[in-house]
């Protein structure tokens, strides 16, 4: 956490979904590194403990004397009750929250069309799509009623290009990229800022959750590559979020250098 970010994420508030590994985590703490005060929300609460106390310290390492307050939520995003008490469940002091990461989402399985599990379609299209959409609802509210706010939705290049064996999972991350679009252009009267942020190959648990708990499996997809870590897309959400306020990154697609596509990966033998 060398990067100094700017001042302008001082004493803001960050909600984070997906907060207890990968990417949300690295996030997290990046904005308390910031200056930034999180609310960090997973449905694995038992992680988030960890996590805060990463957030504690990056504080101590970055912007003493601003943000540091952090709280954990028990947030499942394929429940519906779960996501409407979100605010209500909120601590006062996130009461008037400045940014929204819809970082939660998942992939699961490689089956093709016909073999793929019902469970599986269920557990992508109710985490990536419906709950990011419930997600962004109570907050663009809440954003309206304040006129101001920032939506930072994690699509992928999966959104910006399907490819076999990912149908429903490109599907959902294609249904991101829509969603966001369109949300932009209803918001785009206000100071209300909307970024899809697009990541290719990125080592986290991502491909074991895929593999169903497969680590074998899921060191293969990185075999003869250097992916991107989940600190190089915290840093771009991070980067998003700390532009003046006239200013929108509405789209940002982040590849390995290794990577130009799904399908275009050059690994070494």
């Amino acid at each position: 956490m060398s990067v100094t970010w700017s001042s302008r994420l001082h004493d803001k508030v960050v909600f984070v979904t997906g907060a207890s590994s990968g990417i949300g985590a690295a996030a997290a703490q990046l904005f308390a590194y910031a200056g930034a005060n999180v609310v960090l929300g997973a449905r694995r609460i038992e992680k988030l403990a960890s996590v805060q106390a990463a957030c504690e310290r990056a504080n101590a390492d970055g912007a003493t004397g601003h943000g540091g307050r952090y709280a954990v939520l028990d947030l499942d995003m394929r429940n519906a009750q779960s996501i409407e008490s979100v605010l209500q469940r909120m601590p006062s002091w996130a009461s008037d929250v400045d940014v929204l990461v819809n970082n939660a989402g998942l992939a699961s399985g490689t089956a093709q069309v016909g073999d793929i599990r019902r469970e599986d379609v269920d557990a992508m299209l109710d985490t990536n799509v419906r709950g990011l959409i419930e997600m962004t609802q109570l907050f663009v509210r809440m954003f309206k009623a304040r006129n101001r706010g920032h939506i930072i939705n994690l699509g992928s290049i999966a959104g910006m290009e399907a490819y076999p064996s990912g149908s429903i999972y490109c599907a959902t991350k294609f249904a991101v990229r829509a969603f966001t679009s369109a949300l932009m252009k209803e918001l785009y009267t206000t100071p209300i800022r909307v970024t899809n942020i697009q990541p290719g190959m990125v080592e986290t648990e991502f491909s074991l959750v895929r593999a169903y708990g497969d680590q074998t499996a899921a060191d293969k997809v990185y075999v003869g590559m250097e992916p991107l870590r989940a600190e190089d897309i915290a840093e771009e959400i991070v980067w998003a979020a700390s532009r003046p306020n006239h200013v929108n990154i509405a789209e940002l697609t982040v590849l390995p250098v290794q990577q130009a596509g799904p399908y275009h990966v050059s690994r070494r033998t």
